[in-house]
C-alpha cells in the first residue's frame, strides 16, 4: 500500500526540523537513488520551504553496502552544509560520508529506507533517544570487556581497546556529526573480539528470519573464522576477493535504544535500533572508529541477549 504524501511530510519535517535543525542560509543535500526517489522528494520539498540552497542528487542503487557513490555525488556530499541519504545500499560505512563530516558537513544516513519505515522510525521521542542512549554509555563506555550471551549460543567477548563507543541518537544539529536515522543506539569499533554470535532477528539478504533460522557466526582474535549461512559467506568471500581477510573483519557491536521500536519489522536500518537488541556487524569498520577499509558491512540483529560490561551485568533499554 503506497503511504500518503502527508505521511511522509510529516516524516520529513522531523529529520529537517528536529534532527537536523536547518536553518535558511544553509545548503541541504539530498543524495537518493531510484528505488528510493519518492522519499528523497519528499525531503527536498520539505527542506525547499526552509532554504534556498537545497539540491537533490540520485543514482542507480549500489550493489553492496558500503560501496562507495560515484565521485560527484561525494563531492556534492562534501560541499553542503548538511546532507540526508536515502539510499537503497548504505552509506553510512563510507568515504563519502566520512570525508563529507570531516569537512564540516553534518547528515544522516537512511541505508534500506521503506517509505513504512520512514514513517515509523521517524515518529519517535528523539529526546527518549537521547536519555537512553546516554545511559548505555555510562554503563559500558568505560569497559575494557563486554560480554554477549543468549539462550541460543551467541557467547562472545569484546575488547574495547583505545577506541570509544559512539551514540547514534538522532541528533545532527552540530557541524560535522552524523547519524543513522531512524536513530537509536551506541556502537562499538572493537580493537578485537573472539566467541560465537547467532543471530536471530534481522540480516541481509535474509531480511527478517523465521522461527528456527538461525544464523552462526565464529569470531577468533577480530576476526570471522566461519558462517554457517551459504548466501552471506558468499557476500563475505566476493568482497574478500578485494581486500583479503579484512572482509572478515569483526567490525562493529551495537547496542539499540530506541524504545520506540517494539517488534522487529525486516528492515536491518530500523532493527538494529530496537531497544533490548544487540547487533554485530562484518566487514568495515573505518568510519566509526576503527581501521578497516572493506566493501561490506554486514549488520545482524540478536533479541533477547545479555550484556556484561567487565563482568557486570547491564540493564538493558526496553521497548
Amino acid at each position: 500500500m503506497t503511504t500518503d504524501d502527508s505521511e511522509l511530510r510529516a516524516a520529513s519535517e522531523t529529520a529537517i526540523f528536529q534532527c537536523l535543525d536547518l536553518q535558511s542560509d544553509e545548503s541541504l543535500l539530498v543524495v537518493t537513488d531510484d528505488k528510493r526517489e519518492r522519499i528523497g522528494e519528499a525531503l527536498y520539498d520539505v527542506a525547499s520551504e526552509v532554504t534556498d540552497d537545497a539540491s537533490i542528487i540520485r543514482y542507480p542503487p549500489g550493489d553492496q553496502h558500503g560501496e562507495e557513490p560515484p565521485a560527484p555525488v561525494a563531492a556534492a556530499m562534501a560541499d553542503a552544509d548538511a546532507f540526508l541519504a536515502p539510499t537503497t545500499k548504505s552509506l553510512s560505512h563510507t568515504r563519502a560520508r566520512g570525508n563529507a563530516c570531516d569537512a564540516g558537513a553534518r547528515g544522516a544516513t537512511l541505508p534500506g529506507i521503506t517509505e513504512d519505515v520512514f514513517v515509523t522510525g521517524l515518529d519517535a521521542d528523539y529526546d527518549a533517544i537521547y536519555d537512553h542512549s546516554e545511559a548505555m554509555l555510562e554503563a559500558v563506555g568505560d569497559a575494557d570487556e563486554v560480554r554477549v550471551t543468549t539462550e541460543k549460543g551467541t557467547d562472545i567477548t569484546f575488547v574495547r581497546g583505545d577506541r570509544e563507543w559512539l551514540a547514534d541518537t538522532g541528533d545532527i544539529s552540530d557541524p560535522g556529526s552524523f547519524s543513522n536515522l531512524p536513530a537509536g543506539e551506541i556502537f562499538l569499533s572493537p580493537e578485537s573480539a573472539t566467541g560465537t554470535y547467532v543471530v536471530d532477528g534481522t540480516m541481509m539478504p535474509h531480511g527478517l528470519l523465521d522461527e528456527g533460522q538461525d544464523l552462526r557466526f565464529e569470531v577468533e582474535d577480530g576476526y570471522v573464522t566461519d558462517i554457517s549461512d551459504d548466501d552471506i559467506r558468499e557476500q563475505v568471500e566476493t568482497a574478500a576477493e578485494e581486500v583479503g581477510q579484512d572482509a572478515f573483519n569483526l567490525a562493529e557491536i551495537g547496542i539499540g535504544t530506541n524504545v520506540g521500536v517494539t517488534e522487529l519489522v525486516g528492515s536491518v536500518l530500523l532493527d538494529e535500533k530496537a531497544a533490548g537488541t544487540v547487533h554485530i556487524a562484518i566487514g568495515d569498520d573505518a568510519g566509526i572508529g576503527g581501521d578497516t577499509d572493506a566493501p561490506l558491512h554486514l549488520d545482524g540483529i540478536i533479541r533477547d541477549p545479555t550484556v556484561y560490561a567487565d563482568g557486570e551485568e547491564v540493564d538493558l533499554p526496553q521497548p
